[in-house]
């Protein structure tokens, strides 16, 4: 990463992209980015390094491990990173907009389309079927985290015993106590960074500080509660975009009611097969709770935290990822946010309501991980499975 006196990172190329360029390439990747965070990582250093040579390699790869040390969704930093770098913070702004604006426009859509009153039947069955492969998804995701959270914690047994603890911590809070995985989180963040002995001076505290007033607003009434849900998810989430999934589940269906457990299935499978960041599905939440206004609210609320990451931090990442403490941290809250993904299966896997969804589970269980396939196949192909059953007049639930 390019640097200045301090070690502090500059923004900008000695010779400036357009701002047209920017949102004409950004808005294109966030239009075809279907995949999750590997495609727009690909696209990404596509653009930037291979085809284009805006950015060096090392640089690329230094923004991809300064965003993945933040919470929130990995690939949007990562955009809105390499616009800044291009056009400072107007360019980051624009291009991580651009990136975001295309999947939201287009999951609030089929929010509309799905969450209506009465649905037509082949809908329904679309989402049964797709909302049955959501459990998963959810395993995949965390085998998929798994081998770089192990070898990061350290090859002592002590070390390993430590990972194992936070792992099961998480799954068992996502099993069973959603709603509070946000502290299991912080706290298996904060005793690896005790036991490595770098306490934090600020960030602990700044935290709180932050975290405070939003919970006194989450007590206060559904649309505070909204915001809430989403600045978890664009704060307070550790280990990639499915830890959306524990955060939100037992809130959004049990607490507020705001949606029903096979909703919020379709809801996370909706996230999936659009194209741009999976933590687009709190934009899902949000319609269901609110309507289009909260739709956009709860969009705006999980991703400004990304924006504010990266244009107010970026120069100063490389400190960040020099500093023991952060590193401590997300080794402790990395394995238990994993194992809050895996622990997410078990709830989503009892929200099915029919017995054919159990095939189609164990159908997608054995494509991703038995044979290492697709995702986004594996969604699209259960919902056209649902469709087929809806069209054969099985039951496809409410």
């Amino acid at each position: 990463m390019a640097g200045t006196a301090g070690g502090e990172t500059s923004a900008g190329p000695p010779n400036p992209i357009s701002m047209w360029v920017i949102a004409r390439e950004w808005t294109r990747i966030g239009c075809i980015g279907f995949g999750g965070p590997p495609t727009h990582v690909a696209l990404l250093r596509r653009l930037c390094v291979t085809d284009r040579r805006w950015l060096s390699a090392n640089e690329f790869e230094d923004g991809i491990a300064a965003t993945n040390l933040l919470p929130g969704p990995a690939s949007t930093q990562l955009s809105i990173f390499c616009a800044w770098r291009l056009r400072g913070a107007l360019g980051g702004l624009l291009g991580g907009f651009c990136f975001i604006i295309p999947g939201l426009v287009l999951i609030l859509a089929l929010s509309a389309l799905f969450l209506a009153s009465h649905p037509p039947r082949e809908i329904r069955g679309a989402a049964a079927g797709a909302g049955a492969a959501v459990a998963a998804v959810a395993l995949n995701a965390a085998l998929g985290l798994m081998p770089a959270s192990w070898r990061r914690i350290g090859a002592r047994r002590a070390e390993r015993s430590r990972w194992l603890l936070y792992a099961l911590s998480g799954a068992a809070s996502a099993a069973t106590v959603g709603p509070f995985l946000v502290l299991i989180l912080l706290a298996a963040g904060l005793v690896e960074v005790a036991v490595r002995r770098s306490w934090p001076r600020r960030g602990s505290t700044l935290h709180s500080v932050a975290v405070l007033p939003l919970l006194i607003a989450a007590a206060a009434g559904s649309v505070g509660a909204l915001v809430w849900e989403a600045f978890k998810v664009g704060a307070l989430s550790y280990g990639g975009g499915f830890v959306i999934i524990p955060l939100m589940q037992t809130d959004v269906v049990h607490t507020y009611h705001w949606m029903t457990g096979p909703q919020f299935l379709n809801a996370v499978a909706l996230g999936q097969v659009t194209p741009g960041p999976v933590v687009q599905t709190v934009a899902v939440v949000g319609y269901a709770a609110a309507g289009l206004g909260g739709g956009l609210l709860a969009a705006f609320v999980a991703f400004a935290p990304s924006f504010a990451f990266v244009l107010l931090g970026g120069r100063h990442f490389d400190r960040i990822r020099a500093n023991p403490a952060v590193q401590a941290f997300l080794t402790g809250a990395g394995p238990a946010a994993i194992g809050a993904i895996a622990g997410a299966a078990i709830p989503l896997g009892l929200a099915l309501t029919q017995l054919w969804q159990v095939g189609v589970l164990g159908a997608a269980l054995i494509w991703m991980l038995g044979l290492r396939r697709n995702v986004v196949v594996a969604l699209v192909a259960a919902a056209l499975v649902g469709v087929a059953v809806s069209l054969v007049g099985a039951s496809v639930g409410a």
